[in-house]
């Protein structure tokens, strides 16, 4: 049997805000330590039948990255429902989510150009 191993290093400031993500991992494609601006763990506890979920993101993770990473999120689990189950319905409400969520996030860069453009 072979491991796999996800580690991670998170630096807090003294108000234990992360100010630095570092993570590394056994099948890494990338060699050494890589740096993040924030992180979604999310763990199924079989015992509760319930979501252990650690989000971190550092202080200074950009607006518009920390939307595309939500964007990412939502299209990662239809991925994982399509690989898992196959459920059509859920497959769909979270493409649609995305799309949505994607089509503010355009209306509203649009709309930030617009008001830049207009000083």
């Amino acid at each position: 049997m072979t491991n796999s191993e996800i580690n991670f290093k998170v630096e807090l400031d003294d108000n234990r805000v992360p100010e630095r993500i570092f993570w590394d991992a056994t099948e890494n494609p990338n060699e050494g330590i890589n740096e993040t601006k924030a992180i979604s763990i999310g763990v199924w506890d079989q015992y509760h039948k319930g979501l252990l979920g650690i989000n971190l993101w550092t202080k200074d993770m950009p607006v518009d990255e920390m939307n595309h990473f939500v964007v990412d999120l939502v299209g990662n689990l239809a991925q994982m429902i399509t690989d898992s189950t196959q459920d059509e319905v859920v497959i769909s409400a979270l493409h649609e989510a995305g799309q949505k969520i994607a089509k503010h996030l355009n209306e509203q860069a649009k709309k930030e150009q617009s008001q830049q453009s207009q000083q």
